[in-house]
């Protein structure tokens, strides 16, 4: 998903979308984003498609498979995460605040079930859509973590692809324990003890 489809581009041809299909878009992903949230990304997309009043050949034309439909409604939800970074940046204990966010990141994760699979799995895939989305979470991501490596406080070689597979792994196991509200809290605290600086 790429910022000019999300704004209603045509990316194929480079021409704004019609009216309709502009409608139909925005339709399709307010549907698929209270289907993921109601039921999780393994929802049937004709499902999704029936809700939006549109046939299944039009949500395919928009987004050609499920990972692509994944993409675009995480990539429209990004700014919150991103302006989070942005604050904790400025934060006095730069560990601190790299824990913090991805603590955001991982309650993100949550708010759709399968969605840590799916970004676990992209990058084993090198799925182009997810791929689009990681890349402004991974540059804030890194922002944060060599901050706190500067600050002494973080591994010199501990890199933001490992520590966001570390992070999408706890949002995995946070979604399949949903009666343990403490779980993600241990394990990033677990993580951290590995990742500071001797």
């Amino acid at each position: 998903m790429t910022a000019e489809a999300a704004q209603g581009y045509d990316v194929r041809s480079a021409r704004p979308k019609r009216a309709d299909a502009r409608r139909n878009y925005e339709r399709l992903l307010a549907e698929a984003r209270t289907a993921f949230t109601e039921h999780g990304t393994d929802v049937a997309l004709e499902d999704i498609a029936r809700r939006a009043g549109v046939g299944i050949g039009t949500l395919y034309r928009h987004f050609p498979n499920r990972t692509a439909l994944i993409g675009a409604v995480f990539y429209g939800e990004l700014d919150a995460l991103l302006a989070r970074s942005r604050e904790l940046a400025r934060a006095p204990q730069p560990c601190r605040a790299l824990i913090d966010w991805l603590r955001a990141v991982i309650d993100h994760a949550g708010t759709y079930r399968g969605l840590s699979r799916a970004f676990l799995c992209a990058a084993a895939e090198g799925s182009a859509e997810l791929t689009r989305c990681s890349e402004p979470i991974h540059r804030a991501g890194s922002a944060l973590l060599t901050r706190a490596q500067q600050a002494g406080s973080v591994r010199a070689d501990v890199e933001i692809a490992d520590l966001m597979q570390l992070t999408n792994a706890i949002a995995l196991a946070v979604e399949q324990s949903p009666g343990d509200p403490g779980l993600a809290d241990r394990l990033l605290t677990l993580t951290f003890t590995g990742l500071k600086a001797r």
